[in-house]
């Protein structure tokens, strides 16, 4: 039976986890404290409600965040990160560093 690379390299099991620039962006506004939805959805200028819910469900199954619902009129849900959406805060900090340094706004 033949074994994708990806099976056996962490790097791309990672990529393949937060490859994607709305995944990496909602990391990004997670560190910062918990959210509930139309926050991410305001912080993530032109990601659609349908496209964040289904990278949210992704990040949840993933064991990436937590999503907490609240008994209350109208109901309130928020995210987290867990511990292991947490260790991927010094990638995200490497990836801003590179980005102040190297990347203008240009895209060079």
């Amino acid at each position: 039976m033949a074994h994708h690379i990806s099976d056996h390299c962490p790097i791309a099991r990672t990529a393949a986890l937060i490859g994607d620039a709305w995944t990496l962006l909602i990391v990004r506004d997670l560190m910062r404290g918990h959210k509930r939805f139309g926050e991410l959805e305001e912080s993530l200028s032109g990601i659609s409600p349908k496209t964040l819910s289904q990278r949210l469900k992704m990040l949840e199954a993933a064991g990436v965040i937590t999503r907490q619902a609240f008994a209350e009129i109208p109901p309130r849900v928020e995210y987290a990160l867990t511990e292991k959406g947490e260790a991927l805060i010094p990638i995200i900090e490497a990836m801003q560093a590179f980005g102040e340094r190297f990347a203008d706004d240009d895209g060079g």
